[in-house]
């Protein structure tokens, strides 16, 4: 299949399956009122295909919707393990023409509050104060997150298999009692969606190095995960309805 650039979805009628995508995150959004009239939602970017992917949904769904938005996105870039100089402006290119206000914080993956420590958690426990300190002090009250749908079921097996509980990641889940609030649009999408999507259209996705990123638990599921699903096709959709959701009022 030809590969097409990404600016083409910017002009003229979506393709169907660029709006089956928009409208399975929007079904999210809608059932846990992720997003409402006037909110500035700041992305959370890794220049990886999730995020990139949830921009292009958060901006392109905007075109036929009652209400309006403010989107900002804000990039970590670790110093110890920088992106590529040429992807800063091919990133920003890319949310400046989807109406993004984007920002690339140069940021120390590894603080020296970590003591030397350093795993998956640390690490995105580290993120996550940035992304609140930020939002602090531009008040803003909605952070987007990229997870789908596998990173849901992944996080279930894990909380599962490893902690004995039934829990995982919600799709809205509100801090400092009420007034910052995570959402995951894509919650209910596919994670083979989102890397079609992607290929299809070229977005410019730029893989952050993780140290880990083969060897944790996350990418040993994957290949189970799969197996299971050749047994029964829906059972990524099986564990997402097993859990039961706050709606957020």
């Amino acid at each position: 299949m030809e590969t097409l650039s990404w600016q083409t979805l910017l002009d003229g009628k979506l393709p169907p399956s660029v709006m089956r995508f928009i409208k399975k995150t929007g079904k999210a959004i809608n059932t846990y009122s992720m997003i409402r009239d006037g909110d500035t939602v700041l992305l959370s970017a890794s220049g990886g295909k999730d995020s990139l992917a949830l921009a292009l949904a958060l901006s392109l769904r905007r075109r036929w919707l009652p209400i309006d938005y403010t989107l900002k996105a804000m990039l970590i870039n670790w110093i110890e393990h920088p992106i590529p100089h040429e992807y800063r402006a091919k990133l920003t290119e890319y949310f400046n023409a989807l109406g993004y206000d984007f920002t690339i914080a140069d940021e120390h993956q590894y603080p020296a509050s970590f003591g030397g420590e350093f795993n998956c958690y640390l690490c995105s426990r580290n993120r996550r104060r940035i992304l609140f300190e930020h939002c602090q002090r531009e008040g803003i009250e909605v952070i987007a997150m990229g997870h789908h749908l596998d990173d849901l079921v992944e996080t279930s097996l894990m909380n599962l298999c490893f902690r004995a509980n039934f829990s995982t990641m919600q799709p809205a889940q509100a801090f400092f009692g009420g007034t910052l609030t995570i959402i995951r649009p894509m919650i209910e999408v596919r994670e083979s969606t989102i890397r079609n999507l992607v290929a299809r259209y070229d977005l410019p996705v730029i893989k952050p190095i993780c140290p880990y990123d083969q060897t944790n638990i996350r990418s040993r599921l994957k290949p189970i995960i799969s197996e299971l699903s050749h047994i029964d096709k829906l059972t990524r959709e099986h564990i997402y309805h097993a859990h039961q959701f706050d709606v957020r009022m």
